[in-house]
């Protein structure tokens, strides 16, 4: 018998996105903050929702695409309804892809209950989502080149130690997920999601529609970052700041927070300062922009307390009948 504790992961994750924030609060100018964050433009918040919609429909329309590419076909309400959904659980709770693991789980029990397999509905989500990192890590390289000399020696080392720290925690999880399932899952499971990656993504008719559609919704986090900046009455230039975005959101990847909070303002705070710019107004956009985010996938809420009533109705009627 294991009776080795499981580590404690959602409450470490919401303690290092509390202590970042109230580090930063405690070193930086927390009233410049603060009063940046009250005095928020309602029209520039309402011109990012409408950007978030558009991220929604098109990472909507990509997952359907990728589903479809693996016998795996489901209507594009229902995608839009459980990408709504998966944001939603993404952000308020803890690692980041708790939201996309259930949108993985609930078409894969969808396909079972039909009596087909669910592996191709999980390996949509899996492949799905890794399209959408890859060309948010290629926009984070591309930045790079078009900052200035003196901040892209720093700006180097912050990508690749991001990219790699990400990558190392991934392998972490990723090994002790294939432990835990090991007397269920395929030896084979590696091989299978490699095939339906060049068949759903890497394929070369399919490729051009994934970087498309992905490129669309990498911009739109880009453009609703810039609108965030907007928002809290930020006046430097937008070719000024948007270098600096992708690899914000980047660090977003390390999976040891909650929605990326802290994460993403410490990583504002030291490109913003790198960059020659306010560290104080870098953090209050970046909680600007996570707020926006919060407020953008209430939709999702609402997806789920519909879904917990349909799943009430259905009990009560089993029990009068």
């Amino acid at each position: 018998m294991n009776n080795i504790s499981p580590v404690p992961w959602p409450w470490v994750r919401g303690l290092v996105s509390l202590g970042i924030l109230a580090g930063l609060l405690a070193l930086l100018d927390a009233g410049e903050i603060f009063r940046r964050l009250g005095s928020m433009q309602a029209g520039w918040v309402l011109v990012a929702l409408v950007l978030s919609v558009v991220q929604v429909v098109i990472s909507a329309w990509r997952w359907r695409f990728t589903a479809a590419h693996l016998g795996v076909d489901f209507g594009m309400g229902l995608a839009i309804r459980e990408y709504y959904l998966a944001s939603f659980l993404n952000q308020v709770l803890p690692g980041g892809v708790t939201g996309d693991v259930s949108r993985a789980w609930r078409q894969a029990r969808s396909r079972s209950g039909a009596q087909q397999t669910p592996g191709p509905a999980v390996r949509a989500v899996v492949l799905e989502r890794a399209s959408g990192q890859m060309v948010m890590g290629a926009a984070a390289l591309a930045s790079v080149f078009v900052l200035p000399s003196d901040v892209r020696g720093p700006m180097w080392i912050w990508v690749a130690g991001t990219a790699s720290l990400a990558l190392v925690l991934g392998s972490w999880i990723r090994r002790r997920a294939r432990r835990t399932a090991a007397v269920t899952a395929p030896r084979s499971h590696f091989g299978r999601l490699m095939h339906d990656a060049r068949t759903a993504v890497l394929g070369p008719r399919v490729l051009p529609l994934q970087i498309a559609s992905s490129l669309v919704v990498v911009g739109t986090y880009i453009a609703t970052y810039l609108v965030a900046a907007r928002a809290v009455g930020l006046t430097t230039g937008w070719a000024e700041l948007a270098p600096l975005v992708a690899p914000v959101l980047m660090v977003m990847l390390v999976p040891i927070s909650v929605a990326g909070w802290g994460l993403r303002e410490g990583a504002a705070a030291l490109l913003w300062s790198a960059a020659g710019l306010t560290t104080a107004e870098g953090v209050a956009v970046s909680v600007a922009y996570g707020l926006i985010v919060l407020l953008s996938t209430l939709p999702g809420l609402a997806v789920l307390l519909a879904s917990l009533l349909r799943r009430s109705g259905s009990s009560s009627q089993v029990e009068v009948e």
